[in-house]
């Protein structure tokens, strides 16, 4: 298909009381063509997107709309030029029908001003037949997956004429397989001639999905290309103006005292399953989405037992029959989705901090507020929680800093063991280099952290010692200076034939 350009903003400007947030920007965004909008938290993403969709109409610069220069005034002008946002926030009403939804605030009409029903369920089957969706038009939007809740909102942009489609962190509520499916979607629609811009901090989705890119940093433009034509350790360099190596911190020698050892454990997901972190050592799990790492993780911690094996903690048995067991031998864990269970988003950081922690802040069950105020800030402190105060809701944090929060939540313990799964989820790469930082000095500390991920480099440039998972079993045991993402993976292959 010939591509053309669609949108394109030049030069945009745009200033907050003190703050310049964009400066000189520009953005070709062309039919046909998927383009990543990448660069770290404050870097300007979601400012200019809030211009090219209407919702900041002061800004100097220009936006053309198909060569010609339009001044959005309000998001239904731009909706009106055929420009459609899908946020990371669905906007939709989970009690009415897909019907419904599509067609709210205009709906088809029959003779007298009666909606016409049918007419509306006939043409919302036609449009999701168009992009290969296959429900009945009458189904509740709140029984549809969140992926399929996802392309409803896109076939609601398409439905009203619009040509530059806007997703912003839309994976980020998605499983693996919902986002594959979501992906194949968008590949047909794109390949129908529909430009759409991806944001996103997951840059193996970046890769996976986006044909073009633009990285912004610091309220400027500092690239644009072709991913073809980049490497990921490029794309990060551009993102913060410096080389991939300098983001992970030097890993210091660990100590010989084992802390953690399990032996033969065995349950739901994992088979006799045996390892030990010594003290400060970091001890990365590498696997396959559904090798099991996690569900490990979970019967250490107590969150899910485990049906044999051992536990001790130096050298001494323990039977960890509740996450509280686990916590008073001194071990913790972050989990993967901390927006679920990691922190209470509505609460402060005060708050998140003293929930997990009654028995250390209180007094003949009455919270000792001293106590509670002088550990708050001495652990904001520590790990630079970047918040106005503590009474700041968690929820209203970037990723990096509810990470901190999370992390900080135990940290007014004595921990001895650190479980982190999916550490950096979610969080760009300047917040990762925080965590990193804060994983390192832990670890320095004396602390034995088990840590989890999916990101390959990662789990390489943090880690003593990799142990490779595969099909709930560990198929071996690799040390930091012979293991290799080309080997961990032969390995894995082997293991799953």
């Amino acid at each position: 298909m010939d591509q053309k350009t669609v949108v394109e903003l030049r030069n945009i400007r745009k200033e907050f009381p003190g703050v310049v947030a964009l400066d000189q920007v520009n953005l070709r965004l062309k039919t046909a063509s998927v383009h990543a909008l990448v660069g770290e938290n404050g870097a300007g993403k979601s400012t200019l997107m809030k211009i090219l969709s209407g919702t900041y109409t002061s800004y100097e610069g220009a936006v053309l709309v198909n060569g010609q220069e339009i001044h959005m005034k309000s998001e239904r002008d731009a909706f009106e030029h055929g420009i459609s946002i899908v946020s990371q926030e669905l906007n939709f009403v989970p009690e009415m029908t897909i019907a419904e939804n599509l067609y709210l605030g205009r709906e088809p009409l029959q003779k007298g001003g009666f909606l016409n029903k049918k007419e509306r369920s006939k043409k919302t089957a036609e449009w999701m037949q168009m992009i290969g969706l296959h429900f009945d038009p009458e189904m509740k939007m709140g029984d549809l997956s969140v992926a399929s809740r996802q392309m409803i909102e896109i076939l609601k942009a398409i439905s009203r004429g619009s040509k530059v489609i806007i997703m912003d962190e839309p994976t980020s509520a998605l499983t693996n397989k919902e986002t594959e499916i979501f992906f194949q979607k968008v590949r047909e629609l794109r390949d129908q001639g529909i430009a759409f811009v991806f944001i996103s901090h997951r840059l193996e989705e970046v890769f996976s999905l986006c044909d073009e890119y633009t990285v912004l940093r610091d309220g400027k433009w500092v690239g644009s290309g072709f991913l073809r034509d980049v490497s990921e350790e490029k794309l990060i360099s551009l993102m913060v103006g410096r080389d991939i190596q300098e983001i992970y911190p030097p890993v210091k020698p660990h100590g010989d005292r084992v802390v953690l050892q399990v032996e033969g454990l065995t349950g739901e997901g994992f088979e006799d399953i045996s390892f030990s972190i010594r003290e400060g050592e970091i001890l990365g799990f590498a696997g396959m989405m559904g090798a099991g790492r996690s569900e490990i993780a979970r019967a250490v911690f107590g969150l899910d037992r485990p049906t044999s094996g051992t536990i001790k903690m130096y050298g001494k048995p323990c039977r960890f029959r509740s996450t509280q067991d686990a916590i008073s031998a001194g071990v913790v864990m972050a989990t993967e989705d901390r927006a679920s269970y990691g922190f209470v988003g509505v609460r402060s950081i005060r708050e998140n901090i003293m929930l997990p922690n009654g028995d250390l802040f209180t007094r003949w069950g009455f919270w000792q507020r001293p106590k509670i105020h002088e550990a708050v800030t001495g652990i904001c402190g520590s790990l630079a929680v970047k918040a106005p105060n503590a009474e700041t809701l968690v929820g209203n944090l970037s990723g990096g800093n509810q990470q901190k929060v999370v992390l900080g939540k135990w940290l007014v313990r004595d921990v001895k063991v650190l479980i982190l799964d999916e550490p950096t989820r979610g969080i760009d790469v300047g917040a990762k280099q925080e965590i990193y930082k804060l994983i390192t000095e832990l670890a320095e500390k004396g602390l034995a952290i088990l840590l989890i991920s999916s990101d390959m480099p990662e789990v390489l440039s943090m880690s003593h010692r990799v142990a490779v998972m595969a099909q709930g079993k560990k198929i071996g045991v690799l040390e930091s200076g012979e293991a290799t993402q080309d080997k961990i993976m032969k390995m894995i292959v082997e293991a799953d034939r």
